[in-house]
Formats: structure tokens, sequence, C-alpha cells
């Protein structure tokens, strides 16, 4: 399912989402253009949105994500060499825009410049079967630090392509880890698995409960007409290979080890009055309450999803973001405001800032004849240019062309 906006009007207000047919050409031009041939296999990935159940990814607990039609494109052929050349068009990448390695078999890869390859580079690293080498190019309509997954979008895209070329398959959850080790490795981020695992397993139509423990991803369809999902990017980049994500993670893992936990998923609210009684750093009691918090939420949300009822499924929402704001401490001052713009129009269910945070985007469930309004409203109270995004849930990795 693409993107879709409700009237004529809303069309003309929020940003249109290329097609992929258009992403393709762009790629297959560039390529042709450069190696002299047509690509011989063509797929891409999408970028999520994740709905509620942020932070929680990475102490065993509860998310719930969907694939974007924004998604990363990979085309490419085998180029009967030992070496590997990739670029990209995406003009909000480092320079330089073309990188080349050898493959893994002459040379095991290490992350250098520009960042962007080495997302491609530790994918292609951690691929479970031989690659070979090959020619490719990327082309991408997912905004980058946006908060809506471009680097997972990105690793299972070169993942896929790279299925596709040689033929060798890797069961969803295998290809999911692979990708995030990729970004541990890499990239140097210690991400949780929601990312990648939406990105590989998401399907047209619903958003996944994703248990982040056992790996079971429970499908929840959103499919009443009245409802939109609208993506506000505030057009802050964040960088999360700063000390915060790292910072926090570790936080969390103090709070389960002096609780005596495996992880956060395993206390209760009532803990947080252990913590205290314990004297723990004040930080740490509040990163503990939001992920404690936040997992109970998730499980409520998508109860209140399959039952259709919004209106609980947005206040849970808005209280996600205030924990989100006031104890987990990732938000910041442009995320606020594009909250308190969309909560202000009557019509909207739900708001609340959507990744990893520190900029990006919100995300707002709102009836459709509202959306409008909450751009108009956006636009009047935002003091930064926002961008804007009608959406509906689209399907995981697809290989267009190749085995």
């Amino acid at each position: 399912m693409s993107c879709c906006c409700s009237t004529d009007e809303s069309r003309t207000m929020a940003s249109d989402i290329p097609k992929v047919e258009s992403l393709i050409n762009e790629a297959e031009k560039a390529f042709t253009e450069k190696f002299k041939s047509k690509p011989d296999v063509v797929v891409f990935a999408p970028g999520r949105v994740n709905l509620i159940g942020e932070h929680t990814d990475y102490n065993d607990g509860f998310v719930l994500p969907m694939a974007l039609p924004l998604v990363t494109v990979v085309v490419g052929s085998k180029n009967n060499t030992d070496t590997c050349h990739v670029l990209t068009t995406n003009q909000q990448c480092d320079a330089p825009k073309e990188t080349d390695f050898l493959i893994p078999s002459k040379q095991s890869l290490q992350p250098g410049s520009p960042k962007w390859a080495n997302y491609v580079k530790g994918v292609v690293q951690n691929f479970k079967g031989a690659v070979p080498g090959f020619n490719a190019v990327i082309s991408s309509s997912v905004p980058l630090g946006g908060g809506v997954s471009s680097s997972a979008a990105l690793e299972v895209g070169v993942y896929t392509f790279l299925e596709a070329l040689t033929g060798e398959k890797t069961n969803l959850q295998d290809k999911a880890l692979a990708c995030q080790k990729a970004e541990h490795t890499f990239s140097n981020m210690p991400c949780g698995i929601m990312d990648q695992f939406i990105s590989v397993m998401a399907k047209e139509g619903s958003a996944l409960l994703i248990d982040c423990r056992s790996m079971e991803a429970t499908i929840v369809p959103i499919n009443d007409p009245k409802i939109v999902i609208l993506i506000t990017n505030s057009n802050v980049r964040h960088e999360l290979t700063g000390s915060e994500y790292p910072t926090r993670r570790k936080q969390c893992e103090e709070a389960a080890k002096l609780l005596g936990k495996k992880s956060l998923r395993d206390a209760k609210l009532s803990d947080i009055e252990v913590l205290q009684q314990k004297k723990v750093d004040e930080d740490i009691v509040r990163r503990a309450r939001h992920v404690i918090g936040e997992i109970n939420r998730t499980e409520q949300a998508a109860e209140a999803l399959k039952s259709k009822d919004f209106t609980l499924f947005g206040k849970l929402m808005l209280e996600s973001h205030e924990s989100l704001r006031s104890d987990y401490e990732v938000s910041c001052a442009e995320l606020d405001q594009l909250v308190k713009a969309a909560t202000e129009v009557k019509g909207v269910l739900g708001s609340r800032m959507t990744g990893g945070g520190f900029g990006g985007c919100t995300v707002t469930l709102v009836y459709k004849d509202a959306v409008n309004e909450v751009i108009n409203n956006t636009k009047k109270k935002y003091k930064g240019k926002a961008t804007f995004y009608v959406v509906t849930p689209s399907a995981g990795a697809t290989v267009v062309r190749g085995k």
C-alpha cells in the first residue's frame, strides 16, 4: 500500500512520496551511465515508523512499528571480479558518493569513510553466503536522521540484493539479525532488533507487534478508512552515534542489574520504588520508569488497535511522548512543538515523537478529515520548516527482479 492522502486538498499539503518505480528508474539510469549496462537485480526495502514502544527493543520489550512507502532501492549485477563497486544517488549522504572494496573472502572488511558505505560493507561482511564481486547503485526516499530508520532500510536492501544476486536465501529472522550485527559492528550503534525486523517482515495494511525477546511477531491490522497516520519530519537531523544512546542503554542495564532482573522486561512499576529505596542515581530511576511503563503501554496499544479503540491508542501515544520527554529525555524542543501543535487540533487522537530522539519525526493518529488542519496549525506554530507525509502500512523487503 502506498502513500495515500484523503483528498485532493490534502495531497497538495502533504509531501508526495516518490513512487518506487521512479526510484528504480533513477537507480537504473545511474547504473547504466556508470557501468554501461543494465542491472540484473532490482530490490527495495522500506523505512519504518514506530507507532509506540520507544527504547524498549534493547530491553527485551515490545514494539509496534509499521513499514513506510519510503524505501531504499538497490540495483546491480555481478562484475566477475573480486571487487564491489557501489555508488549512491542520495544527496543527503556524505561524500564521496562512490566506494569500492574487496569481497570478504579476499579481505576482511573494516569500517571507514564515507559513513554511508559502512552500512553496505557491514552487510556484505555479515551475509550468510559467498559474496561475488558486484556493481550496485543505491537510491532512497527515506530521510536520513529522520527517525524512520534509513539505516535499516539500507541494510535490509543490501542484504536482499545479495540474496537476489546469489540465489542464497536466509530465513527472515537470521536476515534481520545479520543486518543488526552490521549496524553494531560497522556503525558502532548498539541498536535493538526492531528496525531490521520490520523492514524484513512487514505486511501491507498492518503494523507488527514484535516481542523483542522471543522474536515473535503478531500482525495488527490498521484498516479503518476514517483514520490516517501523519508523519511530520522536524528536519532536525540527529546522529545516534553520539553518547546519548549508548549511555541510556547502559543505564537500563544497570537498573535491571540492581533489580536482579535479566532485563527491564521482567520489571514492574512497583520496582521503581525498590530502586528509589536503594538510593540509585535519579537518571537511572527515570530511565527504568520510562521503559517499564512503555512496555506496558505498547501491549495495551496493540490490543486497542485490534479492537479499533483509537481513543485509547491515542491516549497511550501521548503518555509515551511525555515519558520520552521527561523520563528518558530524548525529545527536543522541535519535537515537543510538533506534538503540541498537532494535539491542539480537534480530530487528533494522539501524537508522539518516534525513533531514537533528539530530532527526526513525530507520528500522529488523526481522523482523515482533520489532517489538513493539523498541517496548517503546525506550519503556523512550528518555528522550523516541517515536512509532512500521510502514509499507510506498506510491505517489507521486495525483490522486483532477480533470483
